[in-house]
């Protein structure tokens, strides 16, 4: 177990490795709605994935940090105290390359062992029962696992995602087809029964069918079946997206926190700029379209 001890604040913070879900949902449940996909990966099935670094003073928990297993770049997210978030990212979790989810607020912070590529902000929205308002249905139905090829050809078109059969069974996705064809889908990134918390995304309509309701209607759907077992639904959307943001607010949606997302290369590393290079001439990644 590895860990750092730094001076600031007059106070000494430690920072190592946790596995303890119950520390870390209790840290996280301090601001649910910013942390949801945090929270949602203390599930079973997808906290063998995650590692998760923790920082200490004063014998309270200040920070935490969750890397996501995959390929690089790795998603991180950071929560709570800058000198903490330092500790963590100093010692316990240095990813050569990462693409970074946390408040405006600590970017100086992350930015002492990361440079940031440049992006709009992110805006966390969210709704519960009581603020839901149903879209009309044009028409959605919901789609199961034969429908993933058909998914993966609508969603090629913003942003080359692969999206495999299981997936589409384990999570929420409704479609909306216009002769036949596939105009329009969302579904969900995560979902925990557990925290009564779901995630929608994966929303796209084929530029054929846009400005038609469609994005709004599919979404309306996802975050309706959500709600039968959750207490709040969230989705992220761009700051520079303002359709897509008034398309949420009619369905009730509405803004909780601005957060950055950004690719982060670390400092020293020369092999990150290399890699993101190459993943980017190999499998571009496009903001899907609004309505």
């Amino acid at each position: 177990m590895a860990t750092v001890a730094i001076s600031r604040r007059e106070a000494t913070v430690t920072a190592s490795v946790t596995t303890d879900r119950h520390l870390l949902r209790s840290f996280l449940e301090r601001d649910r709605l910013y942390a949801a996909y945090a929270i949602c990966d203390l599930d079973d099935r997808e906290f063998s994935r995650t590692r998760w670094g923790a920082a200490w003073s004063g014998g309270s928990i200040v920070s935490i940090v969750l890397e996501y297993a995959g390929g690089s770049p790795q998603p991180l997210f950071a929560m709570g105290r800058d000198d903490g978030i330092d500790a963590i990212l100093r010692d316990v979790l240095r990813p050569r390359l990462a693409y970074i989810a946390a408040l405006p607020s600590v970017l100086p912070t992350i930015e002492a062992r990361y440079r940031l590529d440049g992006g709009p902000q992110m805006v966390r929205m969210w709704v519960d029962r009581g603020r839901f308002r149903p879209a009309d249905d044009p028409g959605v139905e919901r789609l199961g696992p034969s429908d993933a090829p058909e998914l993966n050809r609508l969603y090629q078109l913003g942003f080359g995602a692969w999206l495999p059969p299981q997936a589409v069974s384990e999570g929420v996705y409704f479609g909306l087809r216009v002769g036949g064809r596939l105009a329009a889908a969302a579904g969900t990134h995560v979902v925990s029964n557990a925290a009564r918390l779901g995630v929608v995304g994966n929303v796209l309509t084929h530029s054929d069918f846009r400005g038609r309701g469609y994005a709004t209607a599919v979404t309306g759907a996802v975050t309706a079946e959500l709600l039968r077992s959750c207490d709040h639904v969230v989705l992220n959307v761009r700051a520079d997206n303002p359709p897509a943001i008034s398309a949420y607010r009619h369905l009730g949606y509405a803004e909780h926190v601005r957060f950055e997302e950004r690719l982060a290369h670390r400092i020293g590393s020369p092999w990150s700029d290399l890699v993101s290079s190459i993943r980017r001439r190999l499998s571009p990644m496009k903001e899907p379209p609004s309505e």
